[in-house]
């Protein structure tokens, strides 16, 4: 059983403890009731007014409620019900109240007949139902960087994904705006573009020639090109606009070797350059291309509006693209990656047709995470087989081939067929190597996991084992602390901090940037090292550069470099004494004890508050005078004088205040301004602290909250679902797993992949 403390924290908030997660506790007279004699009058008698029929507040209708599907459907209904009795926050205080033994009963009712999940035959083994995923943006820029090899972003222009269950790799919440199948197509496109050399204008070799301002006939602007051949076809293109003046707009003259050709009016002005692409054709060796300003004007005193000014030509860009129609000696990577089997030169159709396919099926069958089928290739062809028609060469043929693959639901989305004639199915080799590398890599698999998934050999126990070590050391693994890491710390929220510059100075892009790193640093050495997941809460080192070490009072760091550093743990160790944390936890001008309660209570101990209730004011700002007075604890006890505030506060704040003697910007400090810091704190039970080291001492000795949390938290993003009540019986497994496996990282991610919510899947999201 957990300890007096736990217990006592967990009992006001919706979670249910462990122990009672896993198995029924120990029976209580208290929970003896029956629900229809006892549960359904008190509910009917204290909430019937507020919460009944189709209208019901909160959407808590305690009329629609069983007793055979309390621990079902209705499971997240009877824990508010739960945080509300315990909490004593509900009836409202100028309604009715029952008696404390009433409530006591009723709650115990609640948490040990209605919600205890009973990991026998009924929910072992059930997988649930992940909702079909398309890839998040994340995802996407990944999965092109890894599958075809440009260095670029498309997903940025996509619009952002929704968050759920605090991750935005979830099913149920990526939605599909139509904006986003129009961006789909412009990056697919783009992506064939730069993956592919096709001898075309979009993919030849540039050459920038020097461009600048004419303002007479005597000067010009351009350049020498080694020519490798005679006969080659080039673009020049020009950016210019012209000082307009006089009777005629700016006259350019394009020079080769020094002879002028074509001559070309430039009519736009300064508030729009116009673009002019000429086609040449240059001999082999050195040739000299540029442009001259041929109608110099200059008339500042003439009497007439219209003839008065000062004409110059403005060169913007003087750009040549080529040679056209010729591959470049040394093709792009990602042109390798596509294009595995050429044609030979001059080669017929049919020739040029075979070797396309060749291309596409290797190329769709790792696009698709799966081998691809026959009629898909065939529907992928006939894109080849029209731009061949058009006269397009086979380089172009291949890139509409793959921008066909790239918007194709098989690769946009990560598709698991339901089971037909069974409730559940294992997952094939296939879908487990994409649940496996979204999870670790947000990425797509790579040629191993393919093979091993081709030879129906990644989805036993010691397959999935030996992956999960290789991939966690790969330097793609960095995508946990990116992604995962990131949104379960709530580190992109430091994005958007804005400490008070008056107050923090010292707060600027670049300490914001110290501050990331640091958090993303930490969390990428426990994986990639394979660390103990304890010391997320103990580590007694951290990684600084200069700017993060003066925040901190470090001595002798100074410049951009981060390096391992060891802390004083009586001031800082782990997470909860890391700036990113403790500034994204603050309000502009202050610390905010709450802020910093609830985030460990979330994130820490898996044991998220209940929103605040409706019409309660916030905590004032300091700056007004009768609150210059009064310390932020004192600030705050006002604040939890009201009913409806105290029974979250009394566990939230003591939590806050443990770290108060970190400022809003998360440096140490033993004083707010005049008051004297006051970081001692008092937890239901007795358990009493004073600063972060004991409130560490304090955690750590609840380390078993902490390591289900965070099992909790990675299951949820490895199977982008959120947790149901069924998923009890895995993350106590999990959790157990960890713990005799000494709690290393790599451990604790193994028992996820080896878990049946990760190796199978449902029909039904609820066991049938």
């Amino acid at each position: 059983m957990r300890s007096c403390f736990a217990a006592a924290l967990l009992a006001g908030f919706a979670v249910v403890p462990a122990t009672a997660r896993a198995q029924a506790p120990k029976p209580d007279p208290s929970a003896q009731l029956r629900y229809d004699q006892h549960v359904a009058p008190f509910l009917k008698k204290y909430c019937g007014d507020c919460h009944a029929g189709d209208s019901a507040e909160a959407g808590v209708a305690v009329d629609k409620l069983t007793e055979k599907l309390a621990k079902t459907r209705d499971r997240n209904l009877w824990k508010k019900i739960a945080v509300q009795l315990e909490g004593a926050i509900m009836p409202p205080s100028d309604s009715p109240q029952p008696k404390a033994e009433e409530r006591d009963a009723v709650a115990a009712w609640i948490r040990n007949v209605a919600l205890p999940v009973d990991c026998g035959r009924t929910v072992d083994a059930f997988p649930g139902r992940v909702t079909l995923r398309r890839l998040n943006r994340t995802e996407y820029n990944n999965t092109i960087r890894d599958l075809v090899g440009v260095d670029f972003q498309p997903a940025d222009q996509f619009p952002t994904d929704d968050v759920g269950y605090g991750f935005d790799n979830i099913g149920d919440v990526l939605t599909i705006p139509p904006v986003l199948f129009e961006r789909y197509l412009e990056a697919a496109d783009e992506i064939a573009v730069r993956a592919i050399a096709a001898g075309d204008e979009e993919s030849a070799p540039t050459h920038k020639f020097t461009a600048g301002a004419l303002g007479s006939t005597d000067g010009e602007k351009g350049g020498e090109v080694d020519v490798s051949d005679n006969n080659q076809k080039f673009i020049l293109r020009i950016k210019a606009y012209g000082d307009q003046a006089g009777p005629e707009p700016c006259k350019m003259g394009l020079l080769l070797n020094g002879k002028q050709g074509k001559v070309v009016n430039v009519t736009a002005k300064r508030s729009g350059p116009q673009t002019i692409n000429e086609e040449v054709t240059l001999m082999k060796g050195k040739q000299k291309l540029a442009v001259k300003f041929l109608n110099d004007y200059y008339k500042p005193e003439d009497p007439d509006p219209k003839m008065k000014g000062d004409r110059n030509l403005h060169i913007v860009e003087l750009t040549l693209i080529g040679p056209l129609g010729v591959l470049p000696d040394e093709l792009p990577e990602s042109h390798k990656r596509i294009i595995k089997k050429t044609p030979p030169p001059k080669a017929t159709r049919p020739q040029m047709i075979a070797a396309a396919k060749a291309n596409v099926e290797a190329f769709a069958t790792k696009a698709f995470r799966r081998p691809v089928k026959p009629e898909e290739v065939a529907r992928l062809m006939k894109f080849v087989e029209s731009a061949l028609g058009d006269k397009q060469n086979f380089e172009q043929a291949m890139r509409l081939a793959v921008t066909a693959t790239l918007t194709s639901p098989s690769f946009l989305f990560k598709i698991e067929q339901d089971p037909l004639s069974q409730p559940v199915r294992p997952l094939n080799d296939y879908e487990l190597a994409t649940r496996l590398s979204y999870f670790i890599w947000s990425s797509c698999p790579d040629d191993e996991l393919l093979s091993l998934a081709a030879a129906n050999k990644l989805g036993t126990t010691e397959g999935l084992k030996q992956q999960v070590q290789r991939m966690l050391k790969d330097p793609r693994s960095k995508s946990l602390s990116e992604n995962f890491a990131a949104q379960w710390l709530h580190l992109r929220l430091l994005d958007r901090a804005s400490p008070d510059p008056k107050r923090f100075p010292s707060f600027d892009s670049s300490l914001r940037e110290a501050m990331k790193t640091e958090t993303t640093m930490f969390f990428d050495t426990i994986v990639r090292e394979d660390r103990s997941i304890q010391e997320f809460l103990t580590a007694d080192y951290t990684f600084v550069n200069g700017k993060l070490a003066g925040l901190y009072g470090i001595q002798n760091i100074s410049g951009d470099q981060f390096q391992k550093v060891s802390l004083d743990t009586t001031q800082r160790g782990g997470l909860m004494g890391q700036a990113s944390i403790l500034t994204v936890t603050s309000n502009p001008t202050r610390t905010s004890p709450v802020k910093r309660g609830k985030w460990i209570l979330e994130n820490l101990l898996a044991a998220p508050p209940p929103p605040a209730p409706a019409n309660v004011p916030p905590l004032e700002e300091p700056g007004r005078k009768e609150m210059n007075v009064k310390s932020l604890r004192e600030q705050l006890e006002i604040h939890r004088s009201n009913p409806s505030c105290a029974a979250c506060h009394k566990i939230m704040d003591p939590l806050g205040f443990g770290l108060e003697n970190y400022d809003a910007i998360g440096a140490w400090r033993t004083k707010d301004r005049e008051n004297a810091i006051d970081s001692s704190g008092e937890l239901p039970g007795g358990k009493t602290f004073k600063g972060p080291a004991e409130l560490r001492k304090v955690l750590v000795s609840q380390f078993s909250d902490f390591r289900r949390c965070l099992a909790e938290k990675l299951l949820t993003y490895a199977l982008g679902r959120g947790l149901e009540y069924f998923d009890e019986c895995s993350v106590s497994e999990i959790a157990a797993a960890a713990e005799k496996g000494g709690d290393k990282f790599s451990v604790l991610v193994t028992a996820i992949v080896q878990s049946d919510a990760f190796r199978k899947r449902a029909r039904s999201a609820m066991p049938e």
